[in-house]
């Protein structure tokens, strides 16, 4: 049974018939963005997804066969900047149209100390926020093209953090390599970036007729925080189905409700830029627990414009986008 605090996507816009137009889901192999893929074909859309496990989205698909749209995996490792460089020239190369873009991987580092990427790039930061931030900035102009479009980030409630402790994206370390590691706060300031990115992003393209979101999606039934040590794995094996009987956390088709609106609804469209989240029993701030389509961020630091145009200029030298 779903929450009673769950908010849905409305059943007009789930019926809608987007053929002929063309999505861009990462991570759509499993979860929220399998989930969000999925309603997309349904629907009539040709749907391109970006797998860092190009066999496992193989193998998804096959459940697509009876579905009125199209579908393709193309590889896509959102840690790497060569690969999503990759990813980026193939699908132009078959593609002139992007209605939407869904950037819906990510990951945390569940052990306790720094990992880098090849690029030199945290982890956690590298594959929930650069390179989806790398993705949408080199697929500008399809979407200009293709506007009125639309591009989606996944956030979290980790962003929110509490009334005592706000994650900050600390632009002088981006790259934590002169603080004291902790891997749930690199997340925190991961999403914390990509509310911020979307903010900024809505307010660069405003004349382009391309509309921004961040989205919370709530606590999915998925995958995610499955890796990490021994103890980790244990500890998340015993919480999931505890959790998922007090009715704390959602099914991933109703973690996808969040990015569906955001993708098809015309109601989003007036609200670009914002921040969209899923009830969830994590946030620590009493008035944010029932969520909102959209709300605003308890975080102050994630609805800060100069900070956010700050951090989009330093992301752009790093990802040598400058």
């Amino acid at each position: 049974m779903a929450n009673k605090n769950l908010i849905k996507c409305d059943a007009t816009t789930l019926s809608k018939d987007i053929s002929g137009k063309t999505y861009i889901v990462t991570g759509a192999n499993s979860g929220v963005g399998y989930e969000t893929t999925k309603q997309l074909v349904k629907q009539g859309a040709h749907v391109v997804m970006a797998c860092r496990n190009v066999e496992k989205g193989e193998t998804v698909v096959k459940s697509f066969s009876d579905l009125k749209g199209s579908y393709e995996v193309i590889k896509c490792d959102l840690a790497s900047l060569e690969s999503v460089r990759t990813f980026v020239t193939l699908f132009i190369e078959k593609h002139n149209r992007l209605d939407g873009l869904a950037c819906n991987a990510g990951m945390v580092n569940m052990n306790n100390k720094p990992q880098y990427t090849k690029d030199g790039f945290e982890i956690t930061m590298a594959a929930s926020f650069f390179g989806h931030f790398l993705m949408t900035e080199l697929l500008l102009d399809v979407l200009k093209k293709s506007a009125p479009s639309r591009m989606v980030i996944l956030s979290s409630v980790v962003h929110a953090g509490n009334p005592k402790n706000r994650y900050q994206v600390h632009l002088d370390d981006l790259l934590w390599k002169k603080r004291k590691y902790n891997n749930f706060a690199a997340y925190g300031e991961a999403k914390v970036a990509s509310v911020q990115y979307a903010m900024e992003l809505a307010e660069r393209v405003k004349k382009d007729k391309i509309t921004t979101y961040s989205v919370h999606p709530g606590w999915a039934r998925s995958n995610f925080g499955g890796g990490g040590n021994v103890v980790m794995k244990v500890l998340m094996a015993i919480l999931k189905p505890i959790f998922a009987g007090l009715n704390f956390s959602d099914s991933s088709w109703e973690s996808a409700q969040a990015s569906l609106h955001c993708l098809l609804s015309e109601e989003s469209t007036k609200h670009s830029g914002k921040y969209f989240s899923q009830h969830s029993v994590l946030y620590q701030d009493k008035e944010c627990k029932k969520g909102g389509f959209p709300m605003t961020s308890p975080n102050p630091h994630a609805n800060d414009m100069e900070a956010a145009k700050k951090l989009v200029k330093v992301s752009r030298e790093l990802v040598g986008l400058e």
